[in-house]
C-alpha cells in the first residue's frame, strides 16, 4: 500500500516547513510568490488533497465564497459577466476557495438570497457584481458584518468598502480619441438613461474627450435602455437628421450591434462601401463581447480575469489580514480595433 501523503510528505518534498505548506493552503497571499509555486507544484505531483472537514475545523472557515449569476438578458452582454464567472472560479480554487453560484432577478430578491444561503452554508464571504447608487446589498451585509468586495465602484461613497471595477471612462475617452484622430467632429454617444452609475461613467469619458478637443457635445447623446432592438431605432433616428453624426460611440456592446444594423442600413447602395457591407458611419462598442468579435465590431475591452482576480485578493486579504479596508483597484480597458471603426 503507498504511503499516504500529508501535509509533512508535501513540506518534505518542497524542501519547506508545514506551516508553510498550511500557508499556502489556507492564507496564499501570505507566501512569497516562488515559494507558493514550488509548495503547488509538490502538491499537484504528489497528488496531496487537503481535508475540508479537516481545514473547517481547524480554520472556522468553509472556504466558500459566493457570487451571482447575472441574467442573460439578450445572449450578448451576459457574456461580459461569464468570463468574470471563469476567472474568478479558477483563481478562488488557486487560493483554497470554492465558489458557490447563485441567481436573483433583482436587488430585493438577491438580499432575500443572501439570508437564505448564510442560513444553509457557512459561507466566507461574497463577491458583488454590477454596483450602483445606494446599493442595497452592500448596506444589508456591511451591517451585518458579513465579509464581501464588490466588482463595480461604491458609486456614493469610494470608501466604503473594497472594490475592484474597470475605468469605463477612460475606456469611451479611448474610444472617442480614436475616432477624432481620424478626423470626426459630430461624434454621437448611445447610452443608458441616465442614474446609471457605470453608464454615466462611459458618457463621462465620451463628453470630455470631446471637450478637450474643444468640440461641444450637446445635442450628441441620446438614451436607450440596453438592447440590440433600443440601438437600431435611435440610431436610425439620429442617422435620418439634418446634421446626423458622422460617428457613434454605444455604452455596451448590445447597444452598438443593434445601431451597426442601422448603420450599415443606411450605408450608400453603389460604390465601395456597398461591396464591402461597411457602415454608413463608424460604430464603437463597450465589453468586447464573443459577438462583437464575430461580426467584426470595434469595441472596448475590459480585463475581465484580472478583474476576477483583483476581486479574489482583495476578499482573501479582508478574510485573513488585519482588520482594515483594502485600498481599492481601478484597471485599465483597451480599445480592440476591427473594420468598423
Amino acid at each position: 500500500m503507498s504511503e499516504k501523503v500529508t501535509i509533512a510528505t508535501v513540506a518534505r518534498h518542497a524542501q519547506v516547513s508545514r506551516q508553510t505548506v498550511s500557508n499556502v493552503l489556507n492564507s496564499p497571499h501570505v507566501v512569497r510568490e516562488e515559494t507558493r509555486r514550488r509548495v503547488q507544484e509538490a502538491i499537484d505531483s504528489l497528488g496531496y488533497r487537503a481535508s475540508q472537514a479537516a481545514r473547517q475545523m481547524r480554520t472556522g472557515r468553509s472556504r466558500l465564497i459566493a457570487v451571482r449569476i447575472e441574467p442573460t438578458r439578450d445572449g450578448i452582454n451576459g457574456s461580459v459577466l461569464d468570463r468574470f464567472l471563469h476567472g474568478l472560479t479558477e483563481t478562488a480554487e488557486a487560493a483554497g476557495y470554492r465558489a458557490m453560484l447563485y441567481t436573483a432577478v433583482d436587488a430585493a430578491a438577491e438580499i432575500a438570497t443572501f439570508d437564505d444561503l448564510l442560513s444553509a452554508y457557512d459561507l466566507d464571504g461574497f463577491v458583488l457584481t454590477g454596483t450602483d447608487h445606494g446599493d442595497p446589498r452592500t448596506a444589508w451585509l456591511a451591517e451585518r458584518g458579513v465579509p464581501f468586495v464588490t466588482f463595480g465602484r461604491p458609486w456614493d461613497d469610494p470608501d466604503a468598502h473594497p472594490w475592484v471595477d474597470v475605468d469605463g471612462a477612460a475606456g469611451t475617452a479611448q474610444a472617442t480619441g480614436h475616432l477624432l484622430a481620424a478626423g470626426h467632429r459630430r461624434i454621437g454617444f448611445i447610452g443608458w438613461p441616465a442614474g446609471s452609475g457605470v453608464g454615466d461613467d462611459r458618457r463621462a469619458g465620451w463628453r470630455e474627450a470631446l471637450r478637450a478637443a474643444g468640440v461641444d457635445p450637446t445635442g450628441l447623446d441620446r438614451e436607450a435602455v440596453d438592447g440590440n432592438a433600443a440601438g437600431e431605432r435611435l440610431a436610425a433616428d439620429r442617422l435620418a437628421a439634418t446634421s446626423p453624426p458622422t460617428a457613434l460611440v454605444c455604452a455596451s456592446d448590445s447597444l452598438a450591434l443593434g445601431v451597426l444594423q442601422a448603420a450599415r442600413a443606411a450605408a450608400p447602395t453603389t460604390g465601395t462601401a456597398a461591396h464591402t457591407g461597411a457602415p454608413a458611419v463608424p460604430v464603437i462598442g463597450f465589453d468586447d463581447t464573443p459577438v462583437a468579435a464575430a461580426v467584426g465590431l470595434t469595441s472596448v475591452s475590459q480585463p475581465l480575469g484580472d478583474a476576477a482576480a483583483r476581486c479574489v485578493d482583495l476578499l482573501t486579504a479582508v478574510l485573513d489580514g488585519p482588520p482594515r479596508t483594502p485600498a481599492p483597484v481601478l484597471l485599465q480597458p483597451s480599445l480592440v480595433l476591427r473594420h468598423t471603426a
